[in-house]
């Protein structure tokens, strides 16, 4: 039997990189697989290289009324909600002298108001074992310069896993969190950072990483496999660092 038959799964930020890699996954995995993205043409375009029962919805992520679309959408053509991976994410880097509030706003806005809104329309449809997944990174326990709004984000959706993960567990609902590190994928072009700047991250990051390389989105994926399925059903308020050494050694 596959580890999520007939399970109904919510991957945001799903048209790209790792939320793609696990929307994937989970279908291949039985799954039933709601993927967001804030691109209609986007979304289309998966319909090429999906199989399996899925739905696509667009929605901002930092959008209360989307969300509440979202999940609205999910339970009336799926039912109850199995997994919920709060994928979707902005990347920002810039010094302190150049960090605006409208910056910060929309940091915070799309990586911490978003997911823990998305989290509270759902609060009445998830089914009893469900998982709650939150996407972090390794910059909440490791400082990079210019990542002041980034790493503060990230920061709040680990103290919110353990918050959660509190509030959830008498309902049987469970809430972890992976922390990728230098993770191959389309995010660091999509945002304000120089292609200068991602080219030198990628010549230096290996050589910080004990396993000396990037990662990739599937490695993501298995782990968001592993903590959407009955493999973790014992794991609750922590968080799984992907990050090849990066933070741990």
């Amino acid at each position: 039997m596959k580890k999520l038959e007939n399970k109904v799964a919510v991957v945001t930020g799903a048209t790209s990189g790792i939320g793609l890699a696990t929307a994937k996954k989970y279908l291949s995995e039985g799954a039933k697989v709601v993927l967001t993205g804030r691109s209609e043409e986007k979304l289309n375009a998966l319909k090429q290289e999906l199989s399996g029962d899925y739905l696509l919805i667009k929605a901002e992520a930092s959008s209360i009324s989307d969300s509440k679309n979202l999940i609205r959408t999910t339970v009336e053509a799926f039912g109850k909600i199995d997994v919920l991976f709060l994928n979707a994410g902005v990347f920002r880097v810039e010094g302190i002298n150049d960090l605006t509030e409208e910056i910060f706003d929309e940091v915070h806005d799309v990586n911490v108001k978003g997911p823990v809104f998305t989290i509270k329309e759902a609060y009445d449809h998830f089914n009893e074992g469900a998982s709650i997944i939150f996407n972090t990174s390794i910059v909440n326990v490791k400082g990079f310069a210019g990542m002041a709004a980034y790493s503060s984000s990230k920061a709040a959706l680990r103290s919110l896993t353990r918050t959660l993960a509190a509030e959830f567990g008498p309902k049987g609902i469970r809430v972890n969190a992976i922390a990728p590190g230098p993770i191959d994928t389309p995010i660091y072009g999509k945002h304000n950072v120089p292609q200068e700047n991602i080219d030198a991250m990628a010549s230096t990051f290996p050589s910080l990483v004990s396993l000396g390389r990037f990662g990739n989105a599937g490695e993501i994926a298995s782990t968001a496999l592993f903590l959407a399925s009955s493999d973790s059903s014992y794991i609750t308020g922590a968080e799984i660092p992907v990050d090849g050494g990066l933070a741990q050694v």
